[in-house]
């Protein structure tokens, strides 16, 4: 009754104007609510499809392979295509970004995900098969980037959390693919064909989701649905004022550009993040391989890949959480190092007696990139400061790994066994473990690249 008398009182006393703003702020809180879940789905169908396009490959590398006439060494080139990729567009995402909105590019990048992976196993060629990956990892490329940016915009107080869920699920669809790319292309009929482009489906899922956010263009994302709006910061369903629109218009005017190449933490992240994506897209590529020329089944070696990726599932989720609350990463770094140290010996001595010990050491030591997705969010004060060293690390970073993949191929045919591959991944591991620890200090790039 009082509650309506309220109601009463309140059209009688209240002027038109008045009650369509009342009414305003009283539908903000669901609609906030409504977007941040749609949100929360898309990073998540997102980050689902950062990887199968390349762990679906790997899984059947020999057929394709055989299929399309590749020797060794343009297998290896093959394997070297995705960190080109990120390496080239990724450097354009925070500029698209800026044009056309994040949620517009990562929609668009779905998009490019979808018909890269549904055109490609058809072309009919080696030169058709490179391009059409290079569309859907030119999607990747941009999503990669634009991930860490999205959740530091939209997900301020939630940086480990969010990071967390979004490394999750993209080890879960890399895991996923690995394991079950050789199980459905028998179920298909056996052409690998019909197994590389089934992937297509999922991506084609996840564009969705993004629609919505297409005509959000960069600071505009302010204006409806973002938990963090115009000076208010939402924690905990409570607003906060943090500071008045004008004084952050000014704030933002006056703060000086990035000159991110004099930031030595940025470099050490750039290296750490190549150095790790190393070590992923060779495992990524070339351990199924290894296990099938140890004597083990072309399907057990999919799932001795799908174990190596889904230790990516629970560990990504906890180890952003654990970083967050540490002043310093470095003994993450220094733990996830070893235990890649001690998968590497476990391949060169007994890769098909301890199998699955070594794809579990392995899937551990992988977690290195969400480590690295974490600091770049840890590393910035700003989201144009994580936008800058987002671009930079994971475009730097990727050209870093580029060789490795391709010089895993080379060696490969012309030495005819992994020993000298396997030397190779073990003494990239040493640096990466050095770099990693530098990049986990506590300090920002604003303080060391400031204008």
């Amino acid at each position: 009754m009082m509650g309506v008398m309220a109601s009463e009182e309140t059209r009688t006393t209240t002027s038109p104007h008045i009650r369509s703003s009342a009414t305003d702020e009283s539908r903000q809180p669901s609609t906030r609510a409504w977007t941040t879940r749609l949100l929360v789905l898309g990073i998540v169908l997102a980050a689902v499809n950062l990887r199968p396009a390349i762990t679906s490959l790997g899984a059947l590398l020999e057929e394709v392979r055989d299929g399309l006439g590749m020797s060794g060494s343009v297998a290896g080139l093959l394997t070297s295509v995705p960190p080109l990729c990120f390496a080239v567009f990724g450097v354009m995402a925070p500029r698209l970004a800026r044009r056309f909105g994040p949620g517009a590019v990562v929609c668009a990048g779905m998009a490019a995900i979808t018909a890269g992976l549904l055109i490609r196993p058809y072309l009919g060629s080696t030169a058709g098969f490179l391009a059409a990956s290079a569309l859907a990892l030119m999607g990747i490329a941009v999503s990669n980037v634009l991930m860490p940016v999205i959740v530091k915009r939209w997900f301020p107080d939630r940086v480990g959390s969010m990071t967390g869920l979004y490394s999750m699920a993209l080890a879960l669809g890399t895991s996923t693919a690995a394991a079950a790319t050789v199980p459905v292309t028998d179920l298909l009929g056996g052409s690998w064909q019909t197994g590389l482009a089934v992937w297509a489906g999922l991506a084609a899922v996840a564009v969705l989701p993004w629609i919505p956010f297409v005509r959000q263009r960069g600071d505009d994302r302010e204006r409806e649905g973002a938990p963090q709006r115009d000076g208010v910061r939402q924690r905990d369903g409570v607003r906060r004022s943090d500071a008045a629109p004008a004084e952050q218009a000014t704030a933002h005017a006056e703060q000086p550009a990035l000159r991110i190449t004099r930031s030595r933490t940025a470099w050490a992240l750039a290296v750490f993040f190549g150095l790790q994506a190393t070590a992923a897209y060779i495992t990524m590529g070339w351990m199924p391989q290894i296990f099938r020329d140890a004597g083990v089944p072309a399907s057990t070696a999919g799932l001795l890949l799908a174990v190596t990726m889904v230790m990516g599932v629970p560990l990504a989720f906890v180890i952003p959480r654990v970083a967050t609350r540490l002043p310093h990463q470095g003994p993450i770094v220094l733990v996830l190092g070893l235990c890649g140290l001690a998968g590497y010996a476990g391949l060169y001595l007994a890769p098909a007696a301890g199998a699955w010990a070594w794809a579990l050491l392995l899937g551990i030591s992988n977690c290195a990139f969400p480590l690295a997705l974490t600091m770049v969010g840890m590393r910035a004060r700003t989201g144009a400061g994580v936008a800058q060293l987002s671009a930079f690390a994971q475009s730097a970073g990727y050209l870093i790994s580029i060789p490795g993949p391709l010089l895993v191929g080379v060696l490969y045919q012309h030495s005819g066994g992994w020993g000298l591959p396997i030397a190779l991944m073990t003494g990239l591991m040493i640096p990466q473990m050095v770099v990693g620890a530098l990049a986990g200090r506590d300090r920002t790039v604003e303080e060391e690249a400031g204008g």
